[in-house]
């Protein structure tokens, strides 16, 4: 079965109309109280290689749900006025993640290089989930 569009095409269409942070502009972001990262990526992964500190873990299943205020699972740290900065392992899911949102009207960016340049460029890292 031949598909109509790739992943990598996906990714690519995503790319071209949403806002993309380098990562040394996220690390420079960390300190700002206007800005809340959002981890989509699977809880597992952040138990394996750990997560940038302060960041809300939302799972990319439950995103939409998360975000849209109508939802009956809908999370409060998306009511707030920050900037939002979604990231995944590499930037393909956080990609389109943020492209999708932002066809919802949520105005949001992802991290270009994902949690992997995050840890390449040395930006701080936890590895245990806060209590």
């Amino acid at each position: 079965m031949a598909l109509k569009i790739t992943a990598a095409e996906m990714v690519a269409t995503a790319r071209s109309r949403i806002e993309e942070v380098e990562t040394v502009d996220a690390i420079a972001m960390m300190k700002d109280p206007n800005v809340q990262f959002v981890d989509i990526r699977d809880p597992r992964e952040r138990a394996r290689t750990g997560f940038i500190p302060g960041a809300f873990h939302c799972p990319r299943g439950m995103l939409e749900f998360w975000v849209d205020p109508d939802s009956p699972y809908f999370k409060e740290v998306f009511a707030q006025d920050k900037k939002f900065v979604f990231h995944c392992a590499s930037g393909w899911r956080s990609a389109i993640s943020v492209a999708t949102l932002q066809d919802m009207g949520f105005d949001s960016a992802h991290l270009k290089e994902g949690f992997g340049g995050w840890e390449k460029a040395g930006g701080p890292v936890e590895h245990s989930e806060p209590k």
